[in-house]
């Protein structure tokens, strides 16, 4: 159960631009082998995507490129005047003046805000975005095999927690039932067990409700309700 929030704390770090050499390379490589993993990825992609949206781009004044071109003029002249004192003194100067310390100090602080503001928001959307109800589903020897998680937006996820054997020609297919009078209803296909959306959409949705995945045709359940052997169940329940 602790893979999941492992999985998505490494997807931010590398999406956020946190990890490098050796970390970065192995990290590529064991999403190139998983689905979930990649899956991890794309979610905080497109989280994060909405702050480049928000930067506005700000043209630089012509005053201001004047100016720097004049200082970069003007440093060979003062480093000759600052080569001629004596002792540490003329290093200090000489460094108090460097036109690239103050450059580099800037963006290194620039850089450094930027990188705060990523991981605040990051980590603000991360908590806005937990589920405000989670349904584990449970094989018939009460082992967690899938995870439903519903959102407050009105997302509905479901997460395998193992892989799940689908026979030749077969296929997942995944149902919710909240009133016995209405019966099942399919809100989800898949070939193979994978994390995928749930498409809920006007269907009710509340604590209690049942959700459960199915052995199906490959195309679906033909009648509009489950036929196949039940692989794992659960009820909702709210958030702790």
């Amino acid at each position: 159960m602790t893979q999941e929030p492992d999985r998505e704390s490494a997807a931010g770090e590398y999406v956020l631009g946190l990890l490098d050499g050796a970390d970065k390379e192995a990290f590529e490589g064991r999403m190139a082998g998983d689905a979930k993993l990649d899956a991890a990825v794309a979610r905080w992609q497109a989280w994060l995507a909405p702050i480049d949206a928000t930067a506005r781009p700000v043209e630089p004044s012509t005053g201001l490129w004047r100016r720097i071109e004049s200082g970069l003029d003007q440093a060979p002249a003062r480093s000759q005047a600052v080569a001629s004192q004596s002792g540490r003194g003329a290093r200090l100067s000489q460094w108090w003046d460097s036109l690239w310390l103050w450059r580099g100090t800037a963006f290194a602080g620039a850089a450094a805000a930027l990188l705060l503001a990523f991981g605040l928001f990051a980590a603000l959307d991360h908590a806005n975005r937990q589920p405000a109800m989670v349904a584990v589903l449970l094989t018939d020897t009460n082992v967690a095999a899938a995870v439903v998680n519903t959102f407050a937006d009105g997302r509905v996820e479901l997460l395998p927690l193992q892989d799940i054997a689908v026979p030749q020609g077969r296929a997942l297919e995944i149902w919710t039932l909240w009133d016995r009078a209405a019966g099942p209803r399919s809100i989800g296909l898949i070939d193979r067990a994978r994390a995928v959306p749930l498409r809920l959409d006007n269907l009710p949705l509340g604590t209690g409700q049942l959700f459960e995945i199915t052995v199906e045709p490959a195309g679906g359940s033909p009648i509009g309700r489950p036929t196949g052997p039940i692989v794992a169940k659960g009820l909702t329940a709210r958030r702790l």
